[in-house]
């Protein structure tokens, strides 16, 4: 009889410990749901803010090009529906952007309590650092990038061809650049996250320059356009910031 009651109470024993540890994991697992959600909702509020202003936004990202057409072209719609998609799909793009700030937050809010002090102290900076950097990329891409090789494209129309952009097709151009910029300019956190770790010795990567050059100019290709402007663009930021990555991970690299 004591021998079954205690296998009972073994086993009663055993099922609190399985729900206690479990509880953790769905703690955390409502915790991510719910930040999950704010981000969503936060990329809504912006998007119903922006939206009516959706055309005068498109208007703006199309500035560029719509500069250097000649004074007889304008862009065109090619699909019924693109003059009403196309707007809609660069304010939700833009949205998302915006709100980037509050989402790496939620990430931030939902990490934070599982790291120590002096992770905390790296990795805010790192939080705002990205976003920043993410927003230069698509600014040198708009200002510095776009100017150029929208000049290029117009001006070697053969005779007889009318430059009449797609509105679809350059908001799918444009963002793909956007994408391409911001992405690469987040090359020195990757750097740094990376000596900060161990994984990567910042002396080690400076003496391979040479290959990661040449694989800035490949990325470049890949990424861009099949034009030589915006593959160089891209290419020598990248390296530059490569090298600024490796000024940064000397900084944070664990001392021996």
């Amino acid at each position: 009889m004591n021998t079954e009651t205690s296998g009972n109470q073994a086993t009663e024993d055993d099922i609190q410990e399985e729900l206690l540890d479990s509880q953790p994991f769905m703690s955390h697992l409502i915790e991510f749901r719910d930040r999950v959600l704010r981000s969503v909702v936060a990329v809504l509020v912006v998007f119903i803010g922006l939206f009516s202003f959706s055309e005068e936004l498109y208007l703006y990202v199309s500035e560029p090009i719509r500069e250097y057409l000649p004074a007889s072209s304008t862009m065109i719609a090619t699909e019924v529906a693109s003059p009403f998609l196309t707007p809609f799909k660069l304010t939700l793009v833009l949205s998302l952007f915006a709100a980037m700030p509050f989402i790496l937050y939620q990430a931030w809010a939902f990490l934070a309590p599982g790291l120590y002090q002096r992770e905390k102290k790296i990795v805010v900076p790192l939080f705002i650092s990205s976003v920043l950097l993410f927003y230069g990329g698509m600014a040198f891409a708009y200002y510095i990038v776009f100017p150029l090789v929208f000049m290029f494209f117009t001006s070697i129309a053969p005779e007889g061809i009318s430059v009449m952009p797609d509105i679809r097709s350059y908001l799918d151009f444009v963002l793909k650049l956007f994408f391409a910029f911001g992405i690469s300019f987040e090359i020195p956190i990757a750097v740094v996250i990376l000596s900060w770790m161990g994984v990567v010795e910042p002396d080690n990567l400076a003496k391979k320059r040479p290959y990661v050059f040449v694989m800035c100019f490949i990325l470049g290709m890949l990424l861009t356009p099949p034009d030589i402007i915006s593959q160089i663009l891209l290419a020598i930021p990248m390296w530059l910031l490569f090298e600024l990555g490796i000024l940064f991970g000397r900084m944070v690299k664990p001392k021996d």
